[in-house]
């Protein structure tokens, strides 16, 4: 691949932003992958934004930012474990913010929006080492409480206890050390506010960047897939831990970003992963940034 397709550069004021790939994982559609509506239906989604019947593919683009004379990473994707679980299609968050011209050890902040696997597996290589060894870990506080909780994690449902053995897996003490919890409504760093976005899981966050006169939404997962989740707001994807409260969530960013006209950065959208949200009745669609490849 070229350099833009693996990375794209623009700017909020002085900040600058990289979308950097992390890469895509392709599987066969579950039958519950959308689990309050058909698979009939989800595959006339796929179909009507001209994506190929009983198929999914999911996209993971995590961020870099300079931002206050210092380079801050959001999110890291799947790490070295993608390249397994994916065959070579995910995980290449590092080797891509190498070729953006971004080393990995220069990195002075990592932030997290949430702790699902996608989003923190990129933090340590395959011997659990830390990928950014100089820089500060931001977590959100209720997502550390509900995750690093035993008897969260003793109870949890079967198929979430995976889940839970690979957050304390990844943060293990090397990493407990430079953790830093932040809340709702923080500065996290400067120019970059923390949003409460919750159901997708219990601590989920976005972000505001803000950069003089201009602000760009990180949305992190408040929507995943967009020619199901952005086109039918109502739907509720099987990973989202409060169904109900994020579609609340959903309803309210999308609504928000559509009456501020807000340029929004999604981490599950195709890359570049940005654009702009317009309301349709009582859906929404993507509309896609200057230049940029329509993204539904």
């Amino acid at each position: 691949m070229s350099n833009s397709e693996v990375f794209h550069r623009y700017h909020v004021g002085d900040v600058e932003v990289t979308v950097v790939r992390d890469g895509h994982r392709t599987f066969p559609l579950p039958d519950h992958f959308v689990v309050n509506a058909t698979k009939d239906d989800v595959n006339a989604a796929l179909e009507s934004a001209s994506l190929l019947r009983d198929e999914m593919t999911i996209h993971f683009n995590p961020l870099a930012l300079k931002i206050g004379g210092k380079t801050v990473v959001v999110d890291t994707g799947l790490g070295e474990a993608g390249k397994a679980m994916t065959n070579g299609t995910a995980g290449h968050f590092t080797d891509n913010l190498k070729a953006s011209g971004i080393d990995p050890k220069q990195v002075d902040a990592v932030v997290i929006s949430h702790f699902h696997f996608d989003h923190i597996a990129g933090l340590a290589d395959a011997q659990n080492r830390s990928v950014f060894p100089n820089a500060e870990i931001f977590v959100p506080a209720t997502e550390w409480s509900f995750w690093m909780d035993q008897s969260e994690r003793s109870n949890a449902p079967e198929g979430r206890r995976d889940a839970f053995d690979a957050v304390w897996r990844i943060f293990d003490d090397m990493l407990k050390r430079k953790v830093t919890q932040y809340n709702w409504g923080d500065e996290v760093l400067p120019g970059l506010l923390a949003a409460e976005t919750a159901g997708h899981t219990p601590g989920h966050t976005s972000f505001m960047l803000t950069s003089g006169a201009d602000r760009l939404f990180i949305q992190s997962d408040v929507t995943n897939h967009p020619a199901l989740f952005v086109r039918n707001p109502t739907w509720h994807a099987a990973f989202d831990m409060d169904a109900e409260r994020a579609e609340r969530t959903r309803r309210r960013v999308y609504d928000m970003l559509v009456s501020e006209k807000l340029k929004v950065q999604a981490f599950h959208y195709p890359f570049p992963s940005s654009g702009y949200i317009e309301k349709d009745g009582d859906r929404y669609h993507v509309l896609p940034g200057p230049g940029l490849k329509p993204i539904w």
